[in-house]
């Protein structure tokens, strides 16, 4: 869960990008942020709170390879417990 801080009672959401373009600037030319940006990560602000970000094609399959690294380092560590809970029998190639 995300914690918002306040200002002046209003809840403040962080804007998780170094460059920052309204709706309109967005809808007008989205390639053009992006060549502005250089490859970094855009957010999309929509009176002057984040509601989309715009991530280059290259940092989002980064982020993709990232994320399943993760999720099969995950499943080598539920695999490794479940041998070490149960009867596993190791066999060879060879034996098959």
């Amino acid at each position: 869960m995300r914690t918002f801080r306040l200002i002046l009672g209003l809840p403040v959401q962080p804007i998780l990008a170094s460059f920052t373009a309204n709706i309109s600037k967005f809808k007008k030319n989205p390639i053009a942020l992006l060549n502005q940006a250089n490859g970094e990560v855009v957010a999309i602000l929509n009176h002057n709170h984040p509601t989309a970000y715009l991530v280059p094609a290259e940092q989002h399959e980064q982020l993709m390879e990232r994320l399943e690294d993760y999720e099969l380092g995950e499943i080598v560590t539920v695999r490794q417990s479940e041998k070490a809970q149960a009867q596993a029998i190791e066999v060879e190639l060879d034996d098959l």
